[in-house]
């Protein structure tokens, strides 16, 4: 009875104080955002935010349902609505020395079928290290914000931008365009940074302003954005019903707008200017403003960059050359073994914990265990580790060897997971466990890779989650996600779950269950199966029926342009497996997996079968194939039946005589550019 009463009170303390902290936070929002008599410091304000976010986490069963965290109608942890971009918000790929930069422009100049001495204009600037932001005007009109998302559908935070420096309401022109996207970067200043960062406790302050900008900018509570100093730079653009030559003259706008860019940008057309402007600039870079962590480089062209589109989720036509890693030195203290979800067995150092370029590191990569050897790296070393962007930490060399070293850290003939046999591919230096389909941790990842983000997206489901629910033998096999109604009391009788976090997780799930194909083929963790070749196979088949159909056709998956045999080979063994033939088709009735959507093209070429061969003399080989894609048509590999055109260049093989013998019809390359430009 004594402990009854004692619960009570406590319980009866912590309401009376959720219910303070919610009037003293409404009524502060009041005062700073509508009144303009803010009666608290910023640093006061913020400590009641984080007391009653401390309070919600740690007992959800008492949170209030006018709570703050649902000042814009929301619960504390509700996902943002979505917007979809008008056109991609492409990711950059990372260049990391000239080489790399030289390879990159030559790139450029044999897919344009340029001569390798032709000049090229690109914009240079620097990379500010903040979080991408997608704003769209309709008759210069601010109408919506959102953050770059998959690149393809983003967060909506229009609430949260309205006291962001250099985001105007409307456009400051004449005849603005009817409807037009900027991009640019959401970031904080150095200085705003450590004096936002001095109103948190240590282990509540953010490790970097790039953390720091992202952080405040997606709160759900948008009157917590609204106060931070935010700011914003574009540095590209989306859709437009403006055509604009260049970037150059797309900047001249911006700055009419009173939208701020870059003013350290500049034009260059060599890799020595190039490599002059980068080394100009990581000279300044300790004495800006705000943090960096490279340079952009990107074509000035706008028809250019149109002609070279995308691979994937990068375009051809801009690259980030990021700045020299930074480095230290720590000590090791231990060495485990990870075991990754397609089998390989990572070496991993756990360190003594030091702060690199702002972030704390625990641990790094020792890729391989020829690496290990090569180095002779043990626990108690001190070693020299390397961090560049966001790449994993890496241990570098040995500083120091330890005057009591441990035994020589061998590769492992046994799985540390599963305890079964281990190999090496011909071509591979990763040692990899050979039980393809029945290692604990290889089932643990690829049920943490299905639920993730850029798979099937089940909010506030992780590998901590995932792990505690496949220990318990409540999640073997991935369908097994679907069912976890069946085991509500089990969950509910787990430390850390409760009613709230039980219904959260379940309402999640089932939002997850409307995927399109590409998503869900990449969300399945088949091996070589990123999302471009995801993305190929969707194209290739339409919906996950007749690719279930198809998943033994050698022939059918080999002609796919672009898909590797290592590729086919990996989707053969995966579906001949039963235990995964069974899952994917209890998915299919479990889920909705739309078909794919090809773009409504009108084109002589759209829904062709066609193949190149020979040398083509107006455009090189990929750029040929990029455009007919682009037009809606298919690229085979080979002639066969189902075959419409073959396009024909000088010197062609064997394939011409295969076609006449099957009577397609044969193109030069000058007749299938006059009908696909058409």
């Amino acid at each position: 009875m004594i402990i009854k009463n004692k619960i009570n009170k406590e319980e009866f303390k912590i309401k009376k104080r959720l219910k303070e902290l919610s009037y003293i936070i409404k009524k502060n929002n009041l005062l700073y955002h509508q009144k303009d008599k803010p009666e608290i410091s910023d640093k006061e304000y913020d400590s009641f935010v984080l007391e009653n976010n401390k309070l919600e986490k740690k007992y959800p069963n008492f949170i209030l349902k006018d709570s703050p965290n649902n000042l814009i109608g929301s619960s504390p942890e509700k996902k943002f609505q979505k917007i979809l971009h008008k056109i991609p918000m492409l990711s950059l790929t990372n260049a990391f020395d000239q080489v790399d930069l030289k390879d990159f422009i030559d790139r450029i100049k044999k897919f344009l079928n340029l001569d390798i001495n032709t000049k090229i204009s690109f914009i240079s600037e620097p990379k500010i290290d903040g979080l991408s932001l997608n704003l769209f005007y309709r008759n210069g009109k601010f109408i919506s914000a959102a953050t770059r998302g998959d690149g393809y559908v983003g967060e909506d935070v229009t609430l949260n931008i309205s006291n962001v420096l250099g985001i105007p309401k409307l456009l400051n022109k004449k005849n603005p365009p009817k409807e037009i996207e900027i991009r640019g970067e959401v970031f904080l200043n150095k200085l705003d940074f450590i004096k936002l960062n001095s109103n948190f406790e240590k282990k509540n302050k953010f490790a970097n302003p790039r953390n720091a900008a992202a952080g405040s900018l997606r709160q759900l509570d948008a009157s917590i954005s609204r106060s931070r100093p935010l700011r914003f730079i574009a540095h590209g653009i989306g859709f437009s019903s403006r055509i604009y030559n260049d970037i150059s003259q797309f900047y001249y706008d911006l700055k009419n707008w009173n939208i701020p860019v870059n003013d350290l940008n500049e034009t260059h057309s060599s890799i020595e200017s190039m490599m002059k402007y980068f080394s100009k600039i990581e000279k300044k870079r300790s004495s800006l403003e705000y943090d960096i962590d490279g340079i952009v480089f990107k074509i000035n062209n706008y028809n250019l960059q149109e002609r070279l589109g995308f691979v994937g989720k990068n375009p051809r036509w801009s690259i980030a050359l990021k700045f020299s890693a930074e480095k230290t030195k720590t000590k090791i203290l231990d060495i485990n073994f990870q075991v990754g979800r397609t089998g390989a067995i990572t070496p991993v150092a756990r360190l003594e914990e030091v702060n690199i370029g702002g972030v704390i590191v625990s641990n790094a990569t020792l890729h391989n265990f020829e690496e290990i050897e090569k180095k002779d790296i043990r626990i108690g070393d001190i070693v020299e580790i390397q961090r560049a962007g966001d790449v994993i930490p890496q241990v570098l060399k040995i500083i120091e060897k330890s005057k009591n070293r441990g035994m020589k850290i061998v590769s492992p003939k046994k799985c540390p997971s599963c305890r079964s046999v281990t190999n090496k591919e011909r071509d591979e230096v990763i040692l990899r466990c050979s039980n393809i389909f029945n290692c604990e941790a290889q089932k643990i990842g690829q049920l943490v890779h299905f639920v993730s983000k850029k798979s099937i997206n089940i909010d506030g489901f992780g590998h901590k989650q995932i792990k505690q629910f496949f220990k318990l033998n409540i999640i073997n096999k991935i369908d097994d996600i679907f069912n976890l109604s069946l085991h509500k009391q089990k969950i509910l009788s787990l430390e850390g779950w409760g009613n709230l976090s039980y219904n959260k997780l379940i309402n999640s799930i089932n939002k997850s269950k409307e995927i399109s194909l590409e998503k869900f083929i990449f969300s399945l963790g088949i091996r070589f199966l990123g999302e471009t070749n995801s993305k190929l196979i969707a194209k290739e088949f339409k919906n996950i029926n007749y690719f279930l159909k198809q998943t033994q056709n050698n022939e059918r998956l080999n002609n796919i342009d672009g898909l590797g045999p290592k590729a086919v080979k990996s989707i053969i063994i995966y579906f001949n497996n039963k235990d995964n033939l069974n899952c994917v088709k209890k998915l299919i009735s479990i889920l909705n997996i739309l078909d794919f959507k090809k773009p409504n093209i009108n084109n002589f070429f759209s829904d062709k079968n066609i193949v190149f061969t020979g040398n083509l003399k107006y455009l090189s080989r990929e750029e040929a194939k990029y455009l007919a894609q682009q037009k809606g048509a298919k690229i085979l590999s080979s002639v066969s039946k189902s075959t419409d055109y073959v396009i024909v260049g000088d010197k062609p093989g064997s394939k011409v005589k295969k076609a006449i013998e099957l009577k397609i019809t044969i193109l030069t390359e000058k007749e299938w550019l006059k009908k696909i430009k058409a």
